[in-house]
């Protein structure tokens, strides 16, 4: 089959780790994949958010780049239509990005079917942990995109209901989680140590709270053999070293910074505990099966989108969202109780096998959602 791939992404994060991913795990598959995009975002190490256009984005007014984000889609669909016929695209594949009509548009022109990846309702993250000039606008937008897409493909059942509250046919809705590549995480015995690593990877955003375990250890909710290893960068990243310092518990706290993406798995088998301190209603949050994938315990909130993948008290221990006395108690039992965690870790490795959380599966996934509809608009 032939893929048309389009996306907007230019930062270097999970976003880009699922368009990596995915279209490697696709073109095993033996499809061909075309991927467009104005910046593939390949350069620069992971946390970073889209090198020098994005930063030359950023500056502008954020009714101006609101602007140009809605002008995107009529000045690019005709690019894109030229690619597609180019390559003979059978199905257009696009991750989401608001205000993006580019899609519903080179999919009406070549006269194939559109599959929309969505990872999240944008218009509403967006007013929510930014700022959205435009509100109105991007609603109905990307209201009018969802409902044209000929399937789309959502990370979770959450936000599945979120979008069928919202209009969007239940029958063209398919939920297809994030995953993880499991030969980089080959299982092997928990190494022993004196130490017990608590460890995180991701961007450091305020709303994550990483701040909390920083304090867990200066207040002795986790034991003295706890260290954090965080692995990453962001806008909290300097929050964090001051707090470390501030409580007196720099030598226990490590900050990689930045990393290829190539390191992240050995410093993930590196860690006893990973934790997912705080995560939106809606995402499938990729480190979590990286997690997953390394055979770790892991501590993250008690709600609705994590618990379809996580088990409390099975492969994982969940906390009440919000209270990080209650998470820290969590990493402190875990810490305190090497054979539970090890237990924990194993679980959370065969269930992520047991439900084909990984790359290849989703691919596969992702093909039958695509057959199905070819040979539907062909029939």
């Amino acid at each position: 089959m032939n893929i048309l791939y389009h996306h907007r992404t230019k930062s270097r994060d999970g976003q880009a780790v699922h368009i990596r991913e995915l279209i490697a795990a696709l073109r095993r598959r033996d499809h061909a994949v075309v991927e467009w995009a104005l910046s593939k975002g390949d350069d620069g190490e992971m946390g970073s958010e889209g090198g020098a256009v994005g930063k030359l984005l950023a500056r502008l007014p954020r009714v101006t780049y609101e602007l140009a984000e809605h002008a995107y889609g009529p000045l690019m669909a005709r690019r894109l239509v030229e690619v597609g016929r180019a390559c003979k695209a059978d199905v257009l594949y696009e991750r989401h990005a608001l205000s993006n009509t580019a899609g519903v548009r080179a999919a009406r022109g070549l006269g194939i079917p559109l599959l929309l990846e969505v990872n999240s309702p944008l218009a509403t993250e967006r007013s929510v942990h930014e700022t959205l000039v435009l509100q109105k606008w991007a609603e109905a937008s990307e209201r009018s995109v969802f409902r044209q897409a000929d399937r789309l493909l959502v990370v979770t059942q959450v936000l599945a209901d979120m979008l069928i509250s919202t209009g969007v046919p239940a029958d063209r809705i398919r939920v297809i989680p994030n995953g993880a590549d499991l030969s980089l995480y080959p299982m092997e015995d928990q190494h022993e140590g004196d130490e017990v690593v608590v460890g995180f990877t991701g961007f450091f955003r305020p709303w994550h709270g990483i701040e909390a375990l920083v304090d867990g250890l200066a207040d002795g909710l986790l034991p003295p053999s706890s260290r954090l290893l965080l692995v990453g960068t962001g806008p909290s990243e300097t929050s964090i070293e001051s707090r470390a310092k501030e409580r007196g518990v720099s030598d226990r706290v490590r900050i990689t910074g930045a990393v290829p993406r190539t390191a992240i798995p050995s410093l993930v088998r590196s860690m006893d505990i990973c934790v997912q301190p705080a995560a939106t209603a809606w995402a499938s949050p990729l480190k979590l099966f990286e997690y997953m994938a390394a055979g770790k315990a892991i501590v993250a909130p008690n709600q609705a989108n994590l618990r379809e993948v996580l088990t409390h008290g099975s492969d994982a221990l969940l906390f009440e969202p919000g209270v990080p006395e209650e998470m820290c108690a969590a990493v402190a039992q875990l810490a305190k109780e090497r054979t539970m965690r090890v237990e924990m870790g194993q679980q959370a490795r065969q269930r992520l096998e047991g439900q084909r959380y990984t790359w290849d599966a989703n691919a596969e996934r992702v093909e039958n959602i695509a057959l199905e509809c070819v040979e539907g608009s062909s029939s």
